[in-house]
């Protein structure tokens, strides 16, 4: 099956999954009467962590109930909405971060979660800032040391993300193939934990986020490339992938989604308050503090953007041989 036939497959069941019937009228009216909970996969005090507690803040303002960030992390950042596609009710109280592992590990190994079946999307909001870190004493100075060092000493580099499947982990490897060269992938469970083991020696290089900057102010590590479009103003001197080679912008979107089935008119409450959240002055502060740029899409563009999102996965997962077998 080629991408166009996986991309018309997903765009039907996404608008099957659009039209199943929702809770009542009056429940939508009435909603929310009690707390929501916001699934976040990743790791408390991380950047992205700290960014949905301030948007969580917000919404619960225009809402009128709390919204509790509740962080359930593990599986590349999948465990927390797989439990919420499995368990929760698609009644609007229990909602969770999307991050774009949750389209593509289905392709890698058996999973309890389909994303065009299990899911109703509610709001797209944006996408990291990543790039290539090592320790300021790491004798790898610049991006070309680090690959002369993998291509002279095949499977001997190591490098740190936040889990097998994740964009970080799947971009390396895309740079890894385009190389020829092989390098070794340590899995955590988040960027904190990440940064420890490189800054404690126990890997060579670390794929990370944002959650570099205290680091990198503090003069204990640095970047060696970043995947960006363009450079970073705070980091003038580093170059982007594509400076040094790479046709490759690597950002991982992510968004908000809750179960499948959702009443559209819940799904909307949600939107407009999450999207008038992304504008809240505090949150606006933390999302500019870890450089999160703004990628607002709607319901009805997420779910489409979904689709063409797992029929691109499914391609980049083949040709890296990293595909499930059957």
């Amino acid at each position: 099956m080629n991408r166009r036939d996986v991309l018309t497959g997903a765009l039907a069941t996404l608008a099957g999954a659009a039209l199943q019937p929702g809770a009542a009228c009056a429940q939508a009216a009435a909603f929310p009467t009690k707390p929501i909970t916001l699934i976040m996969p990743w790791p408390a005090g991380a950047g992205i962590d700290l960014w949905h507690r301030a948007m969580a803040e917000a919404a619960a303002k225009i809402l009128g109930q709390p919204v509790i960030v509740e962080n359930r992390t593990g599986g590349s950042g999948t465990i927390g909405p797989a439990s919420m596609a499995a368990s929760a009710k698609p009644d609007g109280y229990t909602i969770s971060h999307i991050p774009i592992t949750i389209f593509r590990l289905p392709f890698m190994q058996k999973t309890s979660w389909d994303p065009l079946k299990d899911f109703t999307y509610i709001i797209h909001q944006s996408g990291f800032m990543f790039g290539t870190v090592v320790k300021a004493d790491s004798p790898f100075k610049t991006w070309k040391d680090m690959i002369d060092f993998a291509r002279a000493n095949p499977g001997k580099l190591t490098y740190g993300t936040p889990g097998a499947g994740t964009s970080l982990h799947i971009g390396m490897e895309q740079i890894a193939l385009r190389e020829g060269i092989k390098w070794t992938m340590v899995p955590f469970k988040g960027g904190p934990e990440t940064h420890a083991a490189l800054l404690g020696g126990h890997v060579m290089a670390a794929a990370e986020g944002q959650g570099w900057w205290p680091h990198v102010e503090a003069k204990a590590e640095r970047v060696l490339a970043i995947w960006t479009e363009t450079r970073h103003p705070r980091l003038p001197d580093t170059p982007t992938l594509k400076e040094l080679g790479y046709p490759f912008v690597f950002d991982s979107p992510f968004g908000l989604a809750g179960p499948k089935g959702m009443d559209p008119a819940i799904v909307k409450k949600l939107h407009d308050a999450f999207k008038a959240a992304m504008d809240d002055p505090k949150a606006k502060e933390i999302q500019q503090r870890y450089d999160y740029a703004t990628r607002y899409m709607d319901s009805a563009t997420y779910t489409k953007f979904v689709a063409e999102q797992v029929a691109e996965q499914k391609e980049v997962i083949e040709k890296l041989g990293l595909a499930k077998k059957d």
